[in-house]
């Protein structure tokens, strides 16, 4: 029986009701753009560091349990080369969602991060020949019109905008969005084919590989950072990695997936507040109605699909 820090796993998972779990596990992604701003570090070495500790976090766990291991095996070929992509992929979405947030407003960024839901349903349609129901339709509209007056209403109405440079803020916050949804899509089948634990270790694991890679290559140092920075690495993989999104991944076997979808739209109203009580910015009028829109449209989006 699997065990961590002395906790018997398969103990605390029989008592922690789902729906509390996944309450928890939104609070928990809610916090990380606040995390990723109180850190100096630059953006790329943020992200490293988040994904190689939450893997080193959930690799023995997975490790230490005979049927994990046992999928482990299982991954080779066309599978690995999967794992390979989905991990590409989710660390680029890391390296562009971090660093947008250098430029643009808490709000913009992680609502337009999170928008991945219609990405995913626009991207399966079209690689996948997935059906397109008209509530989804009216969903994906919603949001893209949101999407509109999120990311450059304030500059098209000459009101004042937050952040250095907001366009290129939200530009990358959407692109983050796009390679989240290339994370999913490519990843898709695999994770219903393998327990969620190995296949996150793997993925996590080629995702810190990437990321390291970066890092390297653009001269960013490893090393030499204060004691206050290294606890904000760690608490981006405890708190976003571990208990969010790890946590998110458990509860899908236990609530309905629709619950889940509708659920992770309350990260970017999580951050919203958090940002306006912990970073003291306030979202502008016409981020907040876009904001609104969008989330919207999300719901919508992730509801319709969810039960098809």
């Amino acid at each position: 029986m699997a065990t961590t820090l002395g906790v018997d796993l398969a103990a605390v998972e029989e008592r922690v009701p789902p729906l509390a779990a996944l309450a928890v596990a939104v609070l928990a992604v809610s916090t990380s753009a606040i995390l990723v701003e109180w850190s100096r570090a630059p953006s790329l070495v943020k992200a490293f560091y988040r994904v190689l500790f939450t893997t080193l976090l959930l690799a023995p766990v997975a490790l230490g349990r005979p049927s994990d291991r046992a999928a482990f095996r299982r991954l080779r070929g066309r599978d690995l080369l999967v794992a390979v992509a989905s991990g590409a992929a989710l660390a680029l979405h890391f390296a562009s969602w971090f660093e947008s947030l250098r430029w643009t407003s808490v709000a913009a960024s992680v609502t337009l991060v999170q928008s991945q839901p219609v990405f995913v349903a626009v991207g399966a349609w079209a690689l996948l020949d997935e059906r397109v129901t008209t509530r989804t339709a009216v969903g994906i509209a919603v949001a893209l019109v949101g999407m509109v007056v999120l990311a450059g209403g304030d500059a098209l109405l000459g009101g004042v905008t937050q952040g250095a440079r907001p366009a290129y803020g939200n530009g990358l916050a959407l692109f983050g969005a796009v390679c989240y949804t290339g994370y999913v899509l490519a990843g898709r089948s695999l994770r219903q084919r393998f327990p969620v634990l190995p296949y996150v270790v793997v993925v996590y694991g080629v995702c810190a590989v990437v990321l390291l890679v970066a890092t390297v290559a653009r001269g960013h140092a490893l090393v030499g950072y204060g004691g206050r920075e290294w606890l904000l690495f760690a608490a981006m993989a405890l708190g976003p990695g571990l208990f969010g999104h790890t946590v998110v991944n458990w509860a899908l076997a236990h609530v309905e997936s629709s619950v889940v979808s509708v659920s992770l739209v309350g990260e970017p109203v999580g951050s919203t507040l958090l940002a306006a009580v912990l970073l003291a910015e306030v979202p502008t009028a016409t981020t907040a109605v876009g904001g609104v829109v969008v989330l919207a449209g999300i719901a919508l989006t992730a509801r319709s699909r969810a039960d098809e």
